[in-house]
């Protein structure tokens, strides 16, 4: 697990953390300016409960990381332009006046803040906020720790299920075989049904003019009768 000191020295270690800026109001509100985006110097060492001065010495020996996580110099026209955004939010809040920097201004991010955080000494605030860090890279790491053993877990057991299904494959195998076998089975013995079924229609017609030839017989056969009949009565 990474220490304070490590946060303190290695820049590396700092870029890793830049996305949790959910812990600043963890730790304490963060009080922003109209816009919810920027806070300055002021409203960073009123935070962190240290001086202006400290705030700028810290940015200015680490100039070019605080310019990367979202320090801004507000000069000229630029700031003129800030300036009159700024006083129209405030104004829409209700409030009558805006403090304006006269010559310059510096704009932090939440990410610049949470930068100073991690390198702020003399600062309860900054220590807490670095335990808060630290302490979650901790929950993180051992997180993935319980991961990667349920991944090597499940690892082991793939390859169990790679063995077994090697041995099942020959067995799948002659299945299969029997499968096909059984279905060319079953498509001769519906060949065989059918084959009957064609011989049985054939018969029932058989049956039918069978039918009617000895129904025409024994009709001639009782015309015959009746004439003899007549014939023997007469006599």
């Amino acid at each position: 697990m990474p220490t304070e000191v490590a946060l303190f020295e290695s820049r590396a270690l700092r870029v890793e953390q830049m996305g949790r800026v959910d812990i600043l109001d963890k730790v304490k509100s963060l009080v922003m300016l109209p816009d919810g985006i920027h806070v300055r110097t002021e409203d960073v060492a009123r935070y962190f409960k240290v001086s202006t001065a400290s705030v700028r010495r810290l940015t200015d020996r680490h100039q070019e990381e605080f310019a990367e996580n979202g320090l801004r110099v507000l000069r000229g026209s630029e700031l003129q332009s800030f300036h009159s955004d700024m006083m129209s939010l405030w104004k829409g809040e209700g409030v009558d006046s805006y403090p304006q920097a006269a010559t310059q201004l510096r704009l932090y991010t939440r990410r610049t803040v949470l930068n100073v955080a991690m390198l702020l000494r003399d600062s309860d605030i900054a220590r807490c906020v670095r335990t808060y860090l630290l302490d979650a890279e901790g929950a993180l790491r051992a997180e993935y720790g319980a991961l990667d053993v349920r991944v090597t877990r499940i690892e082991s057991c793939l390859a169990d299920v790679g063995s077994a299904l090697q041995e099942l494959g020959p067995v799948l195998c002659r299945m299969s075989e029997r499968l096909d076998s059984l279905d060319r089975k079953v498509e001769v013995t519906q060949q065989l049904v059918g084959a009957m079924s064609v011989r049985l229609s054939g018969l029932s017609q058989d049956v039918v003019r069978m039918d009617a030839r000895f129904d025409a017989r024994m009709e001639a056969f009782a015309y015959q009768l009746r004439d003899l009949r007549r014939r023997t009565g007469r006599r």
